[in-house]
């Protein structure tokens, strides 16, 4: 297994490790929904250096990019950010990620860390445009400081303005003494905070001061599955949960980063284009359980007259809301919010309702 430069870090604060894509990651530190509850209401620090780094470069960078993504790079600027997805030739997704404008002429590609081979195969083969690329994901490391109090901590170590770092706006600059970190507020937990893209030399000394300028608020680790249990409160998609190369943005309801401009020319575009003028089958959406029970991702979903209409991609108990929710894709003709529909736990038949996303609102 592959480990993160903060490896020995969580084995010292008696981390729970497991096996993930191929890495030793913390899953648990002191109890997920504490983990959970503290980055909601504290501050909380996530390792999630097995993410995927990949930097697109030179002339041919933006058509590139834009040809690759299904989004529009032409409305973000230096200093942006930008979420998007690969579309596939088939209809669905190889991979969502975040667009970060770094410089002209050179984007970040940050993508997941179950994708990273995956995904850099894919762009080699569809790099027509010659643009000079770079996965640099061994290289660097990320910490995802998230919740209310995140801009406090940082803030004691570094002059930059954290306040002026707005909702998926970076910069590059330096924190806790080391210069060229690249500090971003992308976070996927929806409690606020920030991101810190290191070199692996540098990821110790940034950890240790972070851990010790958040010592006045009580700062503490959380593991992955309090990550999971946050970005869902949030409807934030998983990849390979929620979607997949099988599943489109249209029907993952992720039409709102599938932009169909004049100079957006994407791979796979008039498939999806045709999707949106059309409709789909099916729909992702999210739902609360009204009868008490955990709904687990490929459970399936029912009407009131026992028809099989959907199933679950991802689900949880909401630390913050006390019930159960999941996501799950269910057919057309069924999916209107308030419908009540059925999840078969085991062999019962538990009552819950589609509802409108995110599930938690702070």
């Amino acid at each position: 297994m592959k480990t993160t430069e903060f490896n020995k870090k969580h084995k010292e604060l008696g981390a729970k490790m497991v096996e993930f894509v191929g890495f030793e990651m913390p899953v648990e530190y002191f109890g997920i929904n504490d983990e959970h509850i503290n980055i909601r209401e504290n501050v909380g620090v996530f390792d999630v250096s097995h993410m995927g780094e990949i930097w697109v470069k030179g002339p041919n960078a933006y058509n590139f990019v834009q040809k690759v993504t299904s989004n529009d790079i032409s409305k973000i600027s230096v200093g942006e950010a930008q979420y998007s997805c690969f579309p596939n030739n088939i209809g669905g997704i190889v991979d969502d990620l975040i667009v970060y404008y770094y410089e002209p002429e050179k984007y970040l590609l940050v993508v997941n860390a179950s994708n990273i081979e995956k995904d850099w195969d894919w762009l080699v083969k569809q790099n027509s445009e010659n643009a000079e690329l770079e996965n640099a994901s061994d290289n660097i490391s990320q910490l995802a400081v998230q919740g209310p109090n995140a801009e406090k901590v940082l803030q004691k170590l570094t002059d930059i303005d954290l306040s002026k770092i707005k909702f998926y706006t970076f910069v590059t600059g330096e924190i806790a003494g080391v210069k060229d970190v690249i500090i971003s507020a992308t976070g996927y937990t929806g409690a606020g905070g920030f991101e810190l893209y290191m070199y692996n030399n540098d990821a110790e000394k940034i950890w240790d001061a972070v851990f010790d300028a958040g010592k006045e608020f009580n700062i503490k680790p959380a593991g992955l599955a309090a990550r999971d249990t946050l970005r869902l409160e949030m409807g934030y998609c998983l990849y390979g949960n929620d979607i997949n190369d099988n599943s489109s943005p249209i029907e993952a309801g992720l039409g709102w980063i599938t932009k169909f401009n004049e100079s957006n020319n994407f791979i796979n575009r008039k498939q999806l284009e045709d999707q949106k003028l059309t409709g789909v089958d099916k729909r992702l959406r999210g739902f609360e359980m009204i009868d008490r029970g955990i709904p687990r991702k490929d459970y399936e979903i029912y009407d009131s007259e026992n028809n099989l209409i959907g199933n679950v991609t991802s689900g949880t108990m909401s630390p913050m809301l006390k019930k159960g929710i999941g996501m799950g894709y269910i057919n057309k003709g069924s999916w209107n919010f308030d419908n009540e529909i059925y999840i078969k736990v085991r062999k019962k038949m538990l009552k819950a309702k589609i509802v409108k996303l995110p599930f938690y609102k702070a």
